[in-house]
């Protein structure tokens, strides 16, 4: 049977990442972390990453409990799509979860336009299985769904992120801020409104969770700081790959193999 790895503890994060946070949306002078940076370079894994994947017991469903018609929600990360995590939702429904996918193509707009879309697909799942629903994010998508389940806990069964910068989502690799600098240039045009409507998203995402959160982070991580997926108020656990891998990550999937089975909530 598949274990989860002792929850790591999590470190202190550093006052100027609580402080961007707190601060909303960082100034244009900001590009990312450029001291330490993530190892961007070794993002090139994801293949060997699925050839590991497929051939673990773990993807046919070796000593994996049933799902049990379990609900879970998969949300993608920044600038991808639902086809980035197809495998993970095929993987949970041969397990027997009902696994749905919120019908993003391109992971690029504001939080607040994507939490409207997301608050729909959530309320669809809730009512049509008439259960708390497991929300599972990668990235972008881990702090999607950590908000979502601030606003939404009644619906909410438990959020599991992957690679998620859940304590400061601006600190990441040079080459992400520059996305971000682009994401938010497309918004401003399309919407007419700025980057500040993005706090009251912040501040629900600082806020302290009303639903148990599990990250699940990698210190190899190339494009989120492992640091930044680390709180008090969350249970961590460490696997080994890259940043777009996790979804494809043997490892992660034997976690979500003994977390999701079980309710995580007692009421």
């Amino acid at each position: 049977m598949a274990t989860v790895p002792k929850p790591s503890k999590p470190e202190p994060q550093v006052p100027r990442a609580t402080r961007a946070l707190r601060r909303g949306i960082p100034s244009l002078l900001y590009a990312g972390r450029f001291f330490s940076p993530p190892p961007i370079w070794r993002e090139g894994r994801i293949a060997a990453e699925y050839l590991a994947l497929v051939r673990d017991p773990v993807f046919v469903g070796k000593d994996v409990p049933h799902g049990d018609g379990r609900p879970v929600l998969l949300v993608p990360g920044f600038l991808a799509g639902d086809s980035s995590l197809s495998v993970m939702a095929d993987w949970l429904r041969r397990m027997g979860y009902y696994a749905e996918l919120p019908g993003i193509a391109f992971n690029v707009k504001y939080s607040e336009v994507v939490m409207k879309a997301l608050t729909v697909r959530l309320v669809d799942v809730y009512g049509w299985k008439g259960r708390r629903v497991t929300l599972v994010g990668h990235s972008r998508g881990g702090i999607l769904a950590k908000v979502l389940a601030h606003r939404h806990p009644e619906m909410v069964e438990q959020v599991v992120t992957l690679g998620s910068p859940l304590a400061n989502p601006f600190d990441v690799h040079p080459v992400t801020v520059a996305g971000i600098r682009f994401a938010q240039a497309w918004n401003f045009f399309r919407y007419g409104r700025t980057a500040d409507i993005e706090r009251r998203f912040l501040r629900d995402l600082e806020a302290e969770p009303k639903v148990p959160v599990t990250s699940i982070y990698s210190r190899s991580d190339g494009i989120v700081h492992w640091g930044a997926c680390l709180r008090p108020d969350v249970r961590s656990v460490e696997v080994h790959g890259s940043h777009v891998g996790l979804g494809l990550n043997h490892e992660v999937y034997k976690v979500l193999a003994r977390l999701l089975p079980w309710p995580a909530r007692s009421l």
